[in-house]
Parts: C-alpha cells; sequence; structure tokens
C-alpha cells in the first residue's frame, strides 16, 4: 500500500498520534507526515504511506496557506489560548481596517526573520524549547528564516466592547517553518498591544486543499469496503514535476536501477516514471553523465 493520505486533523489530536492512527487501521509501519500541525490546530495533515514516505522531503517543502485569528489585548505563556494569561491590555478605541492592514503588509518579506516561540518542537541542545519551558528556564532561541507571500484580512475585524478586544481575521501564504503564533504576537507589537494566536486551520499543504481531506472515520468506512480511493498518488505530492510512462524495455532496466538517456525521454531536469499506472521512481538530469539517473526508487515490482 503506497501512497499519500490528505489527512483532516481534528483539533485535540498531535501530528505523531495521527501517524500513529493511521498505521493502527492500516496496519502498516511505513507512515509519516510532512509537516507538524500543532495539538490546537486543524486542517490539511498529508500522510505518506509505504514507499509514498520518501516523497515527505519534498512535500514539506512546498507552501502552506492557513487561515485563523489573531485577538488583540491579551498575552499568554504559549502565544495562542492554549496557555495561561500572562498580560491584558483594554483596547480603548479599535483599531481601523487600514492601520491593521498597514502593519500585515510588514510581514510579507521572502526572508522573515523569526524567533520560535518557547513551546515549540525546536531543538536547543539536544531538548525541545517546550522541555524548557514547562520548566521554566529560559534559553537563547535560535533565528530563523521564513518566507510570507501574503498575510491579508478575510474579512473586516470584530471589536468586543465587554472584553475590550479587538479580533483579527486573515489568511496567510506561506513557505515551510512558519511560525504563525509568532507573526500573530508580532502583529500586536506593531500595533503596540498584546496579542495572541486565538485560531488557525490549514487549508493548504502543497497540493493537497481542505476540500480533498479525509477523516478517520471516512478511511476506516473506505477499508471496511476495501477502497483505497483516500490514497492519493506519489506524483499528486510532486505537481511540477512531469510524469513519463515507460515502455516495458525501459522498466526492465530502470527496475535495476539502469540510466535513462536524452534521446529516449522528454527533456525536463526531474521525471516521475510510471510504468503500468504504478509509480515506479524519480529520475533526475544528469547533465555531465548526459543521462537521467535514479533519485529514488519507489517499487521495483
Amino acid at each position: 500500500m503506497n501512497g499519500i493520505i490528505p489527512l483532516y486533523k481534528p483539533r485535540g489530536m498531535t501530528s505523531f498520534h495521527c501517524v500513529s492512527k493511521i498505521r493502527h487501521l492500516l496496519n502498516i509501519r511505513k507512515v509519516g507526515h510532512s509537516g507538524t500541525l500543532d495539538p490546537d490546530v486543524d486542517g490539511v495533515l498529508p500522510i505518506c504511506v509505504g514507499s509514498a514516505t520518501k516523497v515527505a522531503g519534498y512535500l514539506m517543502h512546498f507552501g502552506k496557506v492557513y487561515q485563523g485569528s489573531v485577538t488583540l489585548g491579551l498575552a499568554t505563556d504559549t502565544a495562542d489560548l492554549s496557555g495561561n494569561v500572562i498580560k491584558t491590555e483594554a483596547i480603548a478605541k479599535p483599531y481601523s481596517n487600514k492601520q491593521i492592514d498597514k502593519q500585515m503588509k510588514t510581514f510579507e518579506k521572502d526572508r522573515l526573520v523569526q524567533v520560535p516561540p518557547m513551546y515549540s518542537a525546536v531543538r536547543v541542545n539536544g531538548k525541545h524549547l517546550y522541555e524548557y519551558a514547562r520548566q521554566g528556564i529560559k534559553v537563547d532561541r535560535p533565528k530563523h528564516i521564513v518566507s510570507v507571500k501574503s498575510f491579508k484580512q478575510i474579512k473586516p475585524s470584530q471589536y468586543d466592547r465587554d472584553k475590550k478586544q479587538q479580533t483579527i481575521y486573515f489568511r496567510i501564504v506561506c513557505g515551510k517553518g512558519t511560525y504563525i503564533r509568532c507573526m500573530s504576537v508580532d502583529l500586536g507589537k506593531k500595533l503596540g498591544v498584546p496579542a495572541v494566536m486565538s485560531n488557525l486551520t490549514r487549508v493548504k499543504s502543497g497540493n493537497f486543499h481542505l476540500d480533498q481531506t479525509v477523516t478517520f472515520g471516512q478511511i476506516k468506512h473506505d477499508l471496511e469496503d476495501h477502497d483505497l480511493s483516500f490514497l492519493a498518488p506519489i506524483e499528486h505530492a510532486l505537481p511540477e514535476i512531469p510524469v513519463y510512462n515507460l515502455k516495458s524495455s525501459q522498466w526492465a532496466r530502470v527496475k535495476n536501477g539502469a540510466f535513462l538517456y536524452p534521446d529516449e525521454v522528454p527533456n525536463y531536469n526531474k521525471l516521475i516514471l510510471k510504468y503500468n499506472h504504478d509509480t515506479k521512481a524519480l529520475y533526475g538530469h544528469d547533465v555531465k553523465q548526459k543521462c537521467y539517473r535514479p533519485i529514488t526508487m519507489f517499487s521495483i515490482k
């Protein structure tokens, strides 16, 4: 069983728990995800099964799209609503959408510097940051560079007169490793008030959209009907790489890792090779050797 499950990850589950549950449902060990979602975040979590685990690294590098909200007027130790409130500040007068848009625009950069939140899985000296945070230990956190293509409001913000808080609703298009919690807190700083990420859903990961996802319940039902249509083919994870259908004579060589030559395949930098409707390998063009050689073999059967 090989392919990618565009799983809908519900809130309250870790990404690791999702992988464990899929292993149990499919009765297969070779399962992995392609990008962690925090427990309180729901949405698209591509799960790689069987030989598709070999493309998990490619999936991680594709862009992500999120929708969520930032609430101004309070801060927590986790930068989201799961943590303890550490600061409040009444928003006496709500910010205009024009003021908000102006500050959101400043995040749209190819190279945006972020410092991971203390409650994150980043490792420092062999330990996760969240382990230090739970012990009340502060450590220097490594800065990293992320890419944010778009950070915009999707509807007018709402002001709660009773709580003196304002909630901003956003959509963000970004590269891998972007901490939305950090952006939420930093947006508050730019506006001059404490802030938290109050809601987040991943609506797109690579080539997989929210409306294409399947639930654990759907997977279980399909398995009972011997229906594996919930598995997307491996090439769906690599939309920018052309597919080439091998001839039987070529497959006889490819399954042994043999080279292919420019005069027998289309002229592209990389090619996904299929035989009898089955994805077999990923080949790349070696300019020096003037041939196509295997990058990853998915199946030799």
